[in-house]
């Protein structure tokens, strides 16, 4: 699966707060959803986001995280980063 919803070089353009490692980690749950098949999609993005929620909280603890619980929290962090306030620019 290599199409994603949106460019990541737009991503870039559009919030600039997101960083290179930001980025990877939507490039790749973007990817895990977007490679289950369409029934199983829902689940697989609640997983995603319930992960990274307890990866969040661990981490909160001092818990060190695994790659993938990692991967998960990042991703929170870059969707959080995407969440516009007020109209998109130039228009």
């Amino acid at each position: 699966m290599n199409t994603l919803p949106v460019d990541p070089e737009r991503l870039r353009r559009e919030f600039p707060a997101l960083t290179p490692e930001d980025i990877e980690a939507y490039v790749q749950v973007t990817r895990r959803i977007l490679g289950a098949a369409p029934a199983a999609r829902p689940r697989v993005i609640r997983e995603s986001l319930d992960g990274g929620r307890r990866a969040r909280e661990s981490a909160a603890r001092g818990e060190p995280l695994e790659a993938g619980e990692a991967l998960l929290a990042r991703y929170l962090d870059a969707m959080a980063k995407m969440q516009r306030k007020g109209p998109p620019e130039g228009r």
